[in-house]
């Protein structure tokens, strides 16, 4: 995959959103559309559901140069490969973890993922960036069904952050093109958008507007 610094559109095979529709086809658009990363997020999804996903999608993103994030679960994104592991507050720090050091992968896997740690206020950043992950996520910026019951940080946790993170971070929670103008102005450079771009009657279409204007 490209550098962190260079990646700019985080897209996601999410589950809930494929419809039917074979993983590796909506990861061929997402692809087709400018996605940097993209996260396999199969909430409920038991582990080996998660792997035989994921050896269906890599081929595809090594192919574009993409990276691939595994969602929550650290061993897998150990076992399949993959860039990048993502993981939540409860995930790292609730399960006694303060270092990025502290994750150990699995004997026998090949290749040691990169650390994205979810924030959802400036204390959790600040307590995030001392454990020395690869990038943050901050959010949801907007009300999201993805994250059902959820508060929205608003656009001043957007703010803080492009006046206070040096490492690459991007904003999540509602994005999409008819707000990203604002969400850019208050400082972020980087977005995830997931239902905006899997519920789009053409996701590689959609990728394409939001990476112009990113």
């Amino acid at each position: 995959m490209k550098p962190l610094a260079q990646c700019f559109l985080y897209t996601f095979i999410d589950t809930v959103c494929l419809r039917g529709r074979p993983a590796a086809d909506v990861a061929r658009q997402l692809c087709d559309g400018g996605s940097d990363l993209i996260q396999l997020r199969a909430k409920g999804a038991t582990p080996d559901e998660i792997r035989r996903l994921a050896g269906e999608i890599l081929p595809v993103l090594q192919s574009a140069n993409v990276g691939l994030v595994i969602n929550d679960h650290w061993d897998i994104a150990c076992q399949v490969g993959a860039d990048l592991c993502h993981l939540g507050q409860e995930d790292f720090f609730d399960a006694g973890l303060t270092d990025a050091s502290q994750l150990i992968c699995p004997a026998g896997t090949s290749r040691r993922p990169g650390l994205g740690l979810s924030t959802h206020a400036p204390d959790q950043a600040l307590r995030a960036l001392a454990a020395h992950p690869d990038y943050i996520a901050i959010g949801p910026v907007y009300a999201t069904t993805t994250k059902p019951g959820a508060t929205p940080v608003t656009l001043d946790y957007v703010r803080w952050t492009a006046a206070n993170v040096k490492i690459p971070w991007f904003a999540i929670g509602g994005i999409n093109l008819s707000n990203l103008s604002e969400v850019r102005q208050a400082g972020a450079t980087r977005i995830c958008a997931i239902s905006a771009i899997l519920n789009a009657p053409a996701p590689a279409a959609a990728c394409r507007k939001f990476k112009r204007r990113l």
